[in-house]
Formats: structure tokens, sequence, C-alpha cells
């Protein structure tokens, strides 16, 4: 199974619906509730999360696809603008405009500079008030101009009958602004009364300050998106006709003959039709070290050749390659919303309107209280500013962002958030084991016939075997293909689900499988069930042969050996090393599994097990050991226990099946990536914890100091900047991350 075929995506009629939406004007955690309310409420949608760090809705239907518009009219109505996701990519190139993007903040500081520089000389003895009519002149387009963001973001939220941090910020500079107005006005004439415009416009410019340092360092945690897109090169030779030609990449169709010359980026999904060389897959797979490639064998578009020239056929294009995939699953991590999310909801729900009300009672505790207005009015202002819901909002997404990201810089695709955030508390992994933990490419080691007869033996064996993809049918047909034999026609080929396959050979009822399987048809093993139970204590898989008639009668055995990977072994050591028990859960004989596990060092070992007993193995894992597990598996078989699982891990070299019930996928075939996996959980899940308790801490703190007027409404915007800053930046602290292999 190639990479390309093991990423394929669910039919497009399969399942619900889904549609995303590109959401703007977002501003904290209340925005994201509010646009996720709008949207739950149009008929037909299922339900609609909304990740504030990529700034999309993933929304999904009950039924029929209802279209955008009726989507794009609920968000505006709740006060925000939404388009196409799609329209993403174009997004940024609109708003870059003529302008960079800090020039708000650089005007905003020069114009408060003026203001905020006469507090400083106040330390130093010096008096360097600026006249309160200039203070006006300054702080005025900084108010209305600079910040009509917070004013226009704020009304819409009004309207919607809900708050947001625009509002707190804009109710909080207006009332610092329109105090200050108040005084200059009243005072005219009578000597320079106190001003607080500093207060507003400083504010304000912290405010515009920490929202571009925050998106600095959201696209930062985009940085992965945007490096599996880079790979895409824009142009392919393609060779038609027997004339070489450059083409745009969009003109290359599935068949087409590409040439790819040493040192350049492979461009399409395709399989080697002529030339060798090595090729670098580093950035998709994360594997280190060069893969060769040889005639017949598949390459990744986004790879790097290596010094030999390669001549492809196309297999796959565009919004089908592989590559293209892995961005999809990606950015559907990404914007995913973790199960710890939906506290941070809740709470932001009642935030504002909570906050507003301890301003007024601020507001009203200090006015009555003291008769000393101005600073009752300073200190709601100062309650206002601080209490704003920012980081609350970007403390989940921008951690699982990160995570998602780096972990897939290093070979380990993450479905989904909640998958991320159940793989930390995984206590038990279980493991398939053709295939997961060993190569899957079986090699027969023995034959022993009952009438000495091996050839004839071998035979009938690959006849029944001859239109099979099992390995150890493989198996079969290699070895007699190798000793050049003439191999029989079957007819009536049919599977025995878990047990083997029967069939019709020259004209005798044949049956090739497990011992369960001769068990249920009463063939007596004889002599050959002490030489069986000899190589299954080496570690090696059986499989008989048996002919049916008045009596059954037993043919032979096939003995067939496949090797642990070399990373196996440190891969159950590192698991180990985590406090992580493992377990083999496996439908060959008892004696394999046991030499398996022996030889890798796992604790628990379930043996003989049917497909469809594969699941209730998992549950039973999981009432037994009182914890999480996971499962991990590459085969068609393991589909069933990989969503029974409380986090499936799929191997990408296994079936598409397997791929789509897991929620991680490994780009490699390497089971050491297991332990990856949950060590980037378990980082992300910290930074997460980390980035909620700093978030509540800073409201916690700063809004009763702010009540208790122990915080001036400048510090106080600096404290609010400086929470969505320190958030974010330590979600980006997982880039550092480095798999066990590095």
């Amino acid at each position: 199974m190639s990479m390309d075929e093991s990423l394929t995506m669910p039919a497009a009629g399969a399942g619900p619906k889904e549609r995303s939406l590109l959401i703007e004007g977002m501003t904290c955690a209340s925005c994201v509730a509010r646009v996720e309310k709008a949207l739950a409420a149009v008929p037909g949608v299922a339900s609609a999360t909304v990740n504030l760090a990529t700034e999309q809705a993933q929304v999904r239907f009950a039924g029929r696809d209802i279209g955008t518009d009726a989507l794009v009219a609920a968000v505006r109505k709740a006060g925000y603008e939404a388009s196409r996701a799609e329209e993403a990519q174009a997004a940024p190139a609109r708003a870059a405009g003529r302008w960079p993007a800090w020039w708000p903040v650089a005007v905003a500081a020069l114009l408060s500079a003026p203001l905020a520089l006469p507090m400083l000389g106040l330390l130093f003895g010096r008096a360097w008030m600026l006249d309160g009519w200039l203070q006006l002149a300054l702080a005025t387009p900084v108010q209305f101009w600079l910040g009509a963001r917070f004013y226009r973001a704020g009304w819409k939220a009004l309207k919607a009958g809900a708050g947001n941090m625009d509002l707190l910020v804009a109710l909080g500079t207006s009332a610092g602004y329109g105090l200050s107005l108040y005084l200059l006005l009243t005072h005219a004439g009578h000597g320079m009364p106190h001003l607080y415009f500093e207060a507003s416009a400083v504010v304000i410019t912290l405010v515009l300050l920490g929202k571009w340092l925050e998106q600095r360092a959201k696209h930062q945690t985009t940085e992965a998106i945007r490096a599996l897109n880079a790979l895409r090169p824009e142009r392919a030779r393609v060779r038609r006709g027997g004339l070489e030609q450059e083409l745009p990449l969009s003109r290359v169709r599935v068949g087409d003959e590409v040439v790819v010359r040493p040192g350049e980026r492979v461009p399409v999904d395709a399989v080697v039709l002529e030339g060798a060389s090595e090729v670098d897959e580093s950035l998709i797979t994360g594997e280190s070290l060069p893969v060769a490639k040889h005639a017949d064998d598949a390459v990744t578009g986004g790879s790097v050749n290596g010094e030999g020239l390669l001549v492809l056929r196309t297999t796959a294009v565009g919004a089908e390659s592989t590559l293209a995939r892995i961005v999809r699953l990606v950015e559907s991590a990404q914007a995913k919303k973790a199960p710890i999310q939906r506290l941070v909801d809740r709470v932001s729900t009642v935030f504002v309107p909570v906050v507003i009300a301890i301003a007024f009672a601020t507001l009203a505790g200090w006015g009555l209280g003291t008769g000393d207005w101005e600073a009752a009015i300073l200190n709601a202002v100062a309650v206002l500013v601080i209490a704003c819901p920012c980081a609350l909002g970007l403390a989940t997404p921008t951690a699982i962002m990160a995570g998602t990201g780096v972990a897939a810089r290093h070979g380990v695709l993450i479905k989904d958030a909640e998958a991320l955030e159940i793989a930390h508390a995984v206590g038990v992994v279980a493991f398939d084991k053709t295939g997961t933990l060993t190569e899957g490419h079986p090699e027969l080691v023995a034959i022993e016939a009952v009438d000495g007869d091996t050839a004839a033996l071998l035979r009938a064996g690959a006849a029944i075997q001859a239109g099979s993809e099992h390995p150890l049918a493989r198996a079969v047909i290699g070895a007699a293909t190798k000793q050049g034999l003439a191999i029989p026609p079957a007819s009536e080929v049919r599977a025995i689900a878990g047990r083997g396959v029967a069939a019709i050979v020259d004209g005798r009822a044949l049956r090739l499988g497990s011992g369960r399987l001769m068990d249920e048809l009463s063939v007596p093993l004889g002599r050959l069930a002490e030489i069986a139970a000899q190589r299954q204590a080496e570690g090696r898989t059986v499989s008989w042969l048996a002919e049916l008639g008045a009596q059954p009668k037993l043919l032979g055995l096939f003995a067939f050996g496949d090797a642990p990977k070399p990373s196996a072994a440190a891969a159950v050591r590192q698991l180990h090393a985590q406090g992580i028990r493992t377990a083999l859960i496996s439908g060959d004989n008892r004696g394999s599994a046991e030499a398996v596990a022996r030889l890798l060092g796992i604790d628990i070992v379930h043996a003989e097990v049917l497909p469809e007993d594969k699941a209730v193995i998992v549950a039973q894992l999981k009432a037994q050991q009182g914890t999480r597990i996971a499962m991990v598996g590459d085969g068609i078989n393991d589909a069933p226990a990989l969503a029974a699982a409380d986090v499936g891990i799929a191997m990408s070299t296994g079936t598409d099946i397997a791929m789509h019930a897991a929620g991680i996928t490994l780009m490699r075939g390497d089971p050491a990536l297991v332990s990856d996996a949950i060590d980037i959980s378990r980082r992300t899940y910290a930074k997460i914890r980390q980035n909620l308790f700093w978030a509540f801490v800073y409201n916690v703190v700063g809004i009763p100091l702010a009540a208790f007027g122990l915080l001036s409404p400048v510090i106080a915007g600096a404290a609010m900047a400086f929470s969505s800053v320190s958030v974010v930046s330590n979600a980006l602290l997982l880039r550092r991350w480095k798999g066990s292999a590095e």
C-alpha cells in the first residue's frame, strides 16, 4: 500500500456535509461563543465550532449542504464578516495593502508618547506637562481614528446583545477620555486640572501593540502549514510525444510522464518508470535519511530528488496528492476544538457581562463611598481594560496549532484536537503484530509435507492463494515462483474470516489456514503438531493445508518468519520509560506472538484473536487496566480496534480504512513514532493547562486589584496586552520539540 493510497479521504457523499468559513473581526473568546451560537441557530446546521487562532469556523450539516449564503448572513447578523475558507489564501494579500501591519501601532505610539513622557518626568521632579488643549489634540486621533475599530466591533456586539473585548476597551477608554474632556472644559481659565488623556491614549496604543504582536505570533503557529504548502513546485517537466516541456502544475494529468532532474523537487505523486536515485522525504514523513527509489517505487510530491535522473508516471496531482491531503489533515486538526476548550467557552459566555457589572459596582462604590468620582471612573476604567478575555480565547487553539504543526514536521499527523488531548493520558499502548511491530514481509522458512512431497504441497498452497494480497500468501507464491513450479488454477476461492481460505484445486477441496480452522474442521495434526509447536516457540507463524473428503486429511504445514522492525524494541522501551504499559493483540498463534513479545519486552499478550474480537480485547483492556488505551495497527482487520480505542494510531504504510478509523497517523512505518505522538500530546496538553492557568490568573488577580484602586488604567492596559502575547509565546515554545530519533 503506497503512502498516497493510505491517505485517501472518504468519499464526498459519505457522512455529514461539512463547510469551512473564514471569520473576520473576532477578538476574544466571547466572540467565538457568539459566532458559534449564531451558526448553530441556522436551520440545517448540526454543529459549529469556531477557532480564534485560525479565525475559521467548521460547520457540519444535519442533512444536505445548505450553502454559504445563510451561514454568512448569520455571522454578519452577529456582528462579524464571513467568507468561504478557500478565500483565506487571498485574504492576507488583500488585507496587507500598501501599508505594513504595524503602522497603526507606530502612529498611536508617536501621538501617545508626548502624553506619557510628562508622567516619566514627574519621577525626576520635572514638570513637562503639556497644555490641556494640546493633550486633547494628540489624544483625539488615537481615541477616534486609531481606536475606531474598538467602537465598530463593540457596537456590533452590543447590537447582538452580547459583549466582547472591544466593548470593554471602548467603554474604558471612552470613560477616561470623557472625564478628561469634562475636566478641561469645566476648569478652563481656572488653572490646569489633572487630565487623563494619556491613560486612554496609552491604553489604546498598548492594546493595538498587543494585537499586532499576537497576530505575528499566531502567524508563526501556522508555519507548519506554510512550510508544507511551500513544498509544492509550480511547474513540472512533462514528457509528451517524446518531447519534454515545462508546464504549470495545473496542466499535469494523471498518467503523464514527468522528468525530475537531480536536486529538483518532485512535483507530483508518481511511480518510477526509469532511473534510480535517493529521495529526501524528510519534510513529509519526518524520515531523516534519503530513501532509495528504483523502478515501480512510489514517490511523493514535495520530496527532493538526489543525484539520479528519474522519469515518473503521475498517479495523483492537485487536491488528490499526498501533500494536499497532509495539509488538509493538519488544517483540520488545527481548526477543531479540544474538549478542554468547552470550559473556556462556558466561562466566556458570562465573562464580559460580569466584568461590566463589576466595573459599574467599582464606579458606584468609589464614587458614593469617597465622593471622588474621578478616582471612581479611573478605577472602573482599569477594571474594564484589564479584564480582556483575549488570553482565554487563545490559550487552547494556539497550543494545539503549535503542537500539531511540529508533530507534522516530524512525521506524526494528528487528525483532530481531541486525539491530541486524549493521548496525553494513555496508560496502555496495544500493538498489532504483522506490519506494525514486524516488517510485514514474512518469508516462507520451512515446509513440512505429510507425504514428504514438499513441491506438491507448495504448488497447492500457491494455487489456493494466487489471488490474495495477504503477506503470507505473497510469501508462498514467491517461494513457488522462485522454484519454477507451475501453479495450477483454483476455483471457488473464498476467504474464511480470521481463519484462512478455501478453494478447489485439481478437483480437491482444500483448506489453508490457522490451527483454529484445523480444529473446527476436526483435522488430525499427527506428528506435525510437535514440529509446529517447535516452530511457534521460535516465533514462527504456522499455516496448515488440509483436504476435505469423507475424512479430513492433513497435507502439511508452512512456517513463516517475519523479523521485528529494527526500532520496535527501542519503541517499547521508550513507552515503558514514559510509564506506559504495552500489549500485543494478534491473530497469530500464541507461540509466535509470545516469542515476539519476549523479544521486544511487551507486557501483555493476546494471541489467536479474530479480527472482529480485537475491539472486544481493547474494551477488556480498558476495563482491566482502568486507563486510556491507544491501539496501533495498519490493516483492515485493525480498523474496529482502532475505532474502539481511546486513541487510534495508524501506520501510513497500511490501509486507507485504518487511516480513517485512527485519530493519529504515523507517516513512517516506525513504531518509535508512537512514543513521539504521546510525548507531543503531553507537552501540548501541559501548554494548554499553563496557558489557561495564566489567562485565569491575570483576571482573577487583576480585576480585584483594579477594583480596589491598586492599578492605573495604563498598567492595566499593559498587563492585558502582555497576557495575550505571553499565552501565544508560551505555545510557540512547542516548536522546539524534537522527536526521539533526533
